[in-house]
């Protein structure tokens, strides 16, 4: 399972409180590439950190130098604090030491995290962030910007909601979770809703965000906050990954079917195709 927006607010949330008002002064890393090589971390030495915020699934580490450290997590990164002796793990790849001998441990199995690293001020500019989508929980995602950014979409609504350039965060399960509240099926053409179709699923969308993001996000394999917990949202699926067990509903079988190479999962008695 790759993380979501939850999953990443969940680890943003737990290295601010930890790392704001800190300064790198190391790097040490394994030789191995991540999804792109490593950036040049130097630039960021001996300079506090600000700010961390999230942007779609980035954490960007704002520098009082003017610079930013955008970091991809991928399918299997994780981030840990840990001091500076501590033993180096399996999978990790890189360790930023801090001003007071902390480090900041970044670990993935499968290496498709990435990171790098912009000025500030031309962060909206940078290629990873310039086409991104509304922020999912802000005013601005509502019923008649979702319509009118699929007024000619004709793919599904799952597969549109789940497009970076039309809002940002919104992954394989939260989609299908906010789909299933919203009583409308994965495969409807997504030009094709009643306005208040589209209201409903803004409003379930940032419902089962909040609470994902309230229990910690998701961990279904790899992802684990930065204190290493596990997050707690999969004890609320109500259709996700429960494919031919009862929905808890209506008591019809769950489906499973796959919707542009992802795995979707609706009830078809409670989300009938109409």
């Amino acid at each position: 399972m790759m993380p979501e927006l939850p999953e990443v607010e969940t680890v943003v949330t737990g290295l601010k409180p930890q790392l704001v008002g800190k300064r790198i002064v190391s790097v040490r890393n394994s030789g191995k590439n991540l999804r792109y090589p490593l950036p040049d971390f130097s630039v960021l030495f001996d300079s506090p950190i600000t700010a961390i915020i999230r942007r779609a699934k980035y954490l960007l580490f704002h520098f009082k130098n003017g610079q930013t450290l955008l970091w991809h997590l991928g399918m299997t990164g994780q981030f840990h604090i840990l001091d500076k002796d501590e033993i180096i793990a399996k999978h990790e790849h890189v360790a930023l030491t801090f001003n007071d001998s902390s480090t900041l441990r970044y670990r993935d199995t499968r290496r498709f995290g990435y990171a790098g690293i912009c000025a500030t001020d031309k962060l909206e500019q940078h290629v990873w962030i310039k086409k991104l989508g509304v922020e999912p929980l802000l005013d601005d995602f509502n019923g008649k910007y979702l319509k009118d950014k699929l007024n000619t979409r004709k793919t599904s609504i799952k597969q549109a909601i789940m497009d970076n350039a039309v809002v940002v965060g919104v992954g394989n399960i939260y989609a299908s979770e906010s789909l299933f509240r919203s009583q409308i099926n994965p495969v409807k053409v997504a030009n094709s809703l009643k306005n208040k179709q589209y209201q409903a699923l803004v409003s379930y969308i940032k419902t089962v965000l909040e609470e994902a993001i309230e229990a910690g996000g998701s961990t279904i394999s790899d992802f684990v906050k930065a204190d290493g917990k596990p997050g707690y949202f999969a004890h609320s699926f109500k259709v996700y990954g429960r494919a031919n067990q009862p929905c808890l509903s209506c008591t019809k079988p769950i489906e499973k079917i796959v919707l542009g190479g992802r795995a979707s999962f609706f009830c078809p008695q409670c989300q009938k195709l109409k």
